[in-house]
């Protein structure tokens, strides 16, 4: 089922969605799954969202033909005089839930294949369902809304895996053995507007996972942690924890 049949548009101009909107597309991921299209990092840029998460600024250029490739898919319009954009269709919904989001994992992956994603966007909401976007080597922006759980789950099966490194390992010299790496931001916003950023720096040397944290003592310096896979799926679910909706 396309998410577009069951939801309401939405604005680039509002951050919150109605309460309908909000059951009607949980209870739809509840039953699997729902993909909401594939778009250019210039189609996501022109609708005003995850700007600070891309790795380049389009091209003019590419912006305007961005801006009218949606239009032709009757994705955006805007109403004479008025110098907002409407979102419509699943790319709505997904800028919808991006706008209410508060918490954002950030995840870069090395030693992918060519064909696969490289980096991974996950914003988690309050009903336990999360917007994921899967980002290629090309840049095109793959979304889609699952359970928390399950965005969770396929996020752990990507990331580097392994039994325990030792609790004294170097950074450097872990990443210079490892031919799959992986960084982990987890970025939160307080209601100050505030950003609070953890970073997590995981490395596989043969049978062997390291993970490295920041150390309290000195943020500019890793420290090793010591912990295997399951400890790293603990680790991940305790930072992006949030308040469940009532």
């Amino acid at each position: 089922m396309n998410a577009a049949d069951t939801a309401a548009t939405a604005t680039a101009r509002e951050g919150d969605v109605s309460s309908e909107l909000i059951r009607a597309i949980v209870n739809l991921v509840g039953t699997g799954p729902v993909p909401l299209g594939a778009y250019t990092a210039a189609e996501i840029f022109s609708v005003g969202v995850l700007i600070e998460f891309l790795e380049h600024e389009p091209s003019q250029e590419a912006i305007s033909e961005a801006v009218r490739s949606l239009a032709a898919r009757d994705l955006i319009t805007t109403n004479p005089g008025d110098e907002y954009i409407e979102v419509r269709g699943d790319l709505g919904i997904a800028v919808a839930f991006q706008q209410r989001s508060r918490l954002v994992v950030d995840a870069r992956l090395t030693g992918t294949e060519p064909d696969t994603p490289w980096r991974f966007l996950h914003m988690p909401q309050p009903e336990k369902v999360t917007l994921e976007v899967r980002i290629d080597a090309l840049g095109i922006h793959f979304y889609s809304l699952r359970t928390t759980e399950d965005a969770l789950e396929r996020l752990l099966e990507r990331l580097p895996d392994g039994d325990r490194g030792p609790g004294d390992a170097d950074l450097d010299a872990a990443l210079a053995a490892s031919a799959k790496t992986a960084l982990v931001t987890v970025s939160r916003w307080r209601d100050s507007g505030d950003r609070e950023k953890t970073d997590v720096v995981l490395a596989r040397e043969g049978e062997h996972l390291h993970v490295f944290l920041r150390d309290p003592d000195n943020p500019d310096r890793f420290k090793a942690q010591g912990i295997d896979h399951d400890a790293l799926r603990r680790l991940l679910e305790r930072l992006v924890a949030q308040p469940t909706s009532s």
